[in-house]
């Protein structure tokens, strides 16, 4: 089974290569206009948020990702890790 991501770089191809219209190109590969159009956003802050995650489980192997996520959330408001990780708390609530 192919992915999404996959058929809608198949579904720009055509569209580039003006053989199909958008919605033809959707409709053909299975996929929606606005997964057609989404662009996703990557900020630092994520790149930041992973760096942390990823130090901690160096420290604390034993510790699943809930726990890690719970210490994180908690060190937040004590050590001023910045309002990154609030955006990340709101996500994963």
């Amino acid at each position: 089974m192919v992915k999404a991501s996959e058929r809608k770089v198949l579904a720009h191809k055509v569209v580039s290569t003006n053989k199909m219209s958008i919605a033809l190109a959707c409709r053909t590969f299975m996929i929606s206009e606005t997964c057609y159009r989404y662009t996703p956003i990557l900020r630092n802050e994520n790149l930041k948020i992973a760096k942390l995650l990823l130090d901690l489980t160096e420290l604390k192997r034993s510790w699943g990702f809930g726990l890690c996520f719970l210490y994180l959330r908690n060190e937040k408001s004590t050590s001023g890790i910045t309002s990154e990780f609030t955006a990340f708390t709101v996500i994963l609530s």
